[in-house]
């Protein structure tokens, strides 16, 4: 199995695993003299059971992310973690950007006036350069997941 299959195969069993929860949910607790409308052991035993699968195949993903490595030498974990982090710091210069963008109407002059702090455009410049380079990033992590073996 390649790692993008297991990688898709984990989003599945992370639904199943979710839609199991919801349906146990719903049949812990009935009113008395009625009937639950899923028999709880059974959707229990299926919830373990997809548990017990998503640990195994979860652990398989992180050895072989550990094991791989793009052409530039980083390991797929280095690059996931280099990627997360081009996220967050793109999405913070998004925020403080779009914050100092808004215009303050003041309609008096007791009103106090509110100035920017940042340089709008420069943070926008890069935040758009960490997005074009997280893209670039996530191309050649998706590359290396179609192409390589799960690890057994």
């Amino acid at each position: 199995m390649k790692l993008g299959e297991a990688l898709t195969l984990r989003s599945q069993l992370q639904v199943k695993f979710q839609q199991l929860r919801e349906r146990l949910k719903a049949s812990a607790l009935v009113q008395e003299g009625e009937a639950p409308p899923e028999d709880p052991d059974v959707l229990l035993a299926e919830l373990e059971s997809v548990a017990d699968e998503l640990e195994e195949l979860i652990a398989r993903i992180n050895k072989t992310n550990l094991a791989t490595s793009l052409r530039d030498g980083m390991t797929l974990t280095e690059a996931l973690a280099r990627r997360d982090h081009l996220a967050w710091l793109q999405g913070a210069l998004h925020q403080v950007a779009e914050t100092a963008s808004v215009v303050q109407a003041r309609y008096g002059k007791a009103e106090l006036r509110m100035l920017r702090t940042v340089d709008v455009a420069k943070l926008r410049q890069r935040a758009d350069g960490l997005a074009k380079e997280r893209r670039t990033l996530d191309a050649r992590i998706q590359e290396v997941n179609w192409l390589t073996e799960l690890v057994a």
